[in-house]
């Protein structure tokens, strides 16, 4: 299959979709096995809504590939302590990726007005790291070679300050939360004042609990910004796709993924909207993967498809949670 349609502007999601849904379901053995334990196959389905969600965990118990992995597929891993069974995600077509991470990004951002700026300690040590794989990208693709990853435990520079406001670009400063909460309790700086921040969810390793709105005020305070300045992107090892949210809160979707909230009682079954949920996730850009995820985080949804993380679920106290979201 080429993969290259899930862009095509002239063709409607919900076709995108089913294609999708019937290659995965013929090719990928432990999502058939799923959706026929539920009496689910592509031709009894009549609106994507209705297609089975894999939970996420199966991409650490399985090998989730309608391609047989080999020694040298580029591979995800997430992060975990030592001995811990870690999800993987195979992509052998690194080209998808490539061209739903820049699809994506340019949707909501002047991407060639940015030096990317990138700070991520914790997740340096781990080589199969899809967020270092991504950032890796967006920095080579910088003309101006004046994007760079910043040394752990080292405050920014004020030759590099010095240099991006000489290009006449901006700064996107890109990074996981608490990684950026260290640098900012740190070394606090005077950020130009068109600059972004683009937090990426939490780390296992953080410190103690925080909100996402006191997040971004502690962020915008070091950097001398306004709160609406800090951003957010939702992703995970297991997405090839990324949500981005403004200065709002609110995560927006390029055209290829789609976000829902489900009952958590019965994932099959959408919840109303404003309602809290599980987060749903139709990432066609999974193709060779699988599309169709039930994650493991809390959200609610708008109406007009936009949404808010509001933590992992926990069972017990659906609406008790507000921690920031882990990113692997």
């Amino acid at each position: 299959m080429n993969p290259d349609f899930i862009f095509d502007s002239d063709t409607d999601y919900e076709t995108k979709m089913r294609k999708v849904f019937s290659y995965q379901y013929e090719k990928l053995m432990p999502f058939r096995v799923f959706c026929n334990e539920l009496g689910i196959s592509p031709n009894k389905v009549e609106k994507g809504d209705a297609v089975p969600l894999l939970p996420v965990e199966a991409f650490r118990d399985a090998e989730i590939s309608s391609i047989s992995p080999e020694k040298d597929m580029l591979r995800f891993r997430s992060s975990g302590t030592t001995g811990m069974k870690r999800s993987a995600h195979y992509v052998p077509d690194p080209e998808l990726y490539r061209k739903s991470l820049h699809k994506g990004l340019h949707t909501f951002y002047p991407v060639h007005e940015f030096v990317i700026l990138a700070y991520t300690p914790g997740y340096n040590e781990n080589p199969e790291s899809s967020l270092i794989w991504m950032l890796n990208e967006l920095i080579s693709t910088d003309e101006t070679g004046l994007s760079r990853f910043l040394v752990p435990g080292e405050p920014i520079s004020p030759m590099a300050l010095d240099a991006i406001k000489a290009s006449n670009k901006r700064i996107l400063l890109f990074g996981a939360a608490f990684g950026l909460i260290d640098l900012a309790e740190k070394f606090p700086v005077s950020l130009p004042s068109d600059s972004i921040i683009m937090e990426t969810g939490g780390m296992k390793t953080h410190r103690r609990e925080m909100s996402r709105d006191e997040l971004h005020k502690t962020l915008a305070s070091a950097f001398t910004l306004d709160p609406s300045q800090v951003h957010s992107e939702y992703g995970m090892t297991e997405m090839l796709s990324q949500a981005y949210a403004d200065g709002t809160g609110w995560f927006r979707c390029p055209g290829w993924l789609k976000i829902s909230v489900r009952n958590p009682q019965n994932p099959l079954e959408e919840v109303p909207a404003g309602k809290e949920g599980l987060i749903g996730i139709i990432d066609l850009a999974n193709v060779h993967s699988c599309s169709f995820i039930l994650t493991g985080d809390k959200g609610v949804q708008k109406e007009d498809g936009r949404f808010q993380v509001m933590g992992r679920f926990v069972p017990e106290n659906l609406r008790g949670c507000n921690f920031l979201i882990d990113r692997d």
